[in-house]
């Protein structure tokens, strides 16, 4: 198992693991190279496809932070329930290019695949969902804003799409057009806290993961700009 992926909790039912930017979730044919579902084995199980056993919600390659996977069906099934619901927590700590003039906010947009990049994800883009996103600046800086943002959806690429779709695309996330700066090599973007309900106990859980070393040194040199 790789050193750098760390399990932060495991039951009967769940793990909670701490996901490393670089490392895909799971299995694609774009994809070649190791996944987190390589990476835990057999910790992982529930759910009808064989090919992300376990899986309840994704983060991006680029993407570090914290997730939940399922152990059984019956774990799978309820957690995804949770994330229908809108009952799970994920809270994210983003740097996006700018000054954001709202203190707080809410971007409210449906989001879908580009067009003509299909690699990017884009508001009112083909097949668009529901998505929204509310976000809470943490500190303004010179260039940068830095923010905690909250998940009311989980689209492919939301947070990415929505601040790129205001004209704040994050810092160092290339594809939507932030500047890869303060030797940054992907999007700032860190799911920081996760909370849910134990579908067995029903005990109330929550976990947190602080900023890694690149993303804490890119937010240092934004400090200091």
């Amino acid at each position: 198992m790789s050193e750098a992926l760390r399990i932060v909790h495991v039951d009967d039912d769940l793990a909670v693991v701490d996901k490393p930017a670089g490392l895909v979730v799971h299995p694609a044919p774009s994809h070649q190279g190791p996944t987190l579902v390589d990476e835990l084995g057999e910790l992982l199980g529930g759910g009808a496809d064989p090919e992300r056993p376990g899986i309840v919600h994704r983060l991006d390659k680029g993407t570090s932070g914290l997730l939940v996977v399922a152990r059984t069906d019956e774990a799978h099934a309820a957690l995804q329930a949770q994330v229908q619901r809108r009952e799970v927590e994920r809270i994210y700590l983003a740097l996006a290019r700018g000054r954001l003039t709202s203190r707080t906010g809410t971007i409210d947009a449906p989001i879908g695949r580009a067009s003509r990049q299909r690699h990017r994800m884009a508001v009112s883009g083909a097949a668009s969902r529901q998505a929204r996103t509310h976000f809470t600046v943490l500190e303004l800086l010179s260039a940068e804003t830095y923010l905690e943002v909250r998940l009311e959806t989980g689209r492919t690429h939301q947070i990415r799409a929505h601040f790129a779709a205001i004209g704040h695309p994050l810092a160092g996330d290339a594809t939507y057009g932030g500047e890869r700066k303060y030797e940054l090599e992907r999007q700032f973007l860190h799911a920081h806290r996760l909370a849910f309900t134990q579908p067995s106990t029903g005990e109330a859980l929550q976990f947190t993961s602080e900023l890694p070393a690149d993303l804490a040194a890119a937010l240092a040199s934004a400090r200091a700009a």
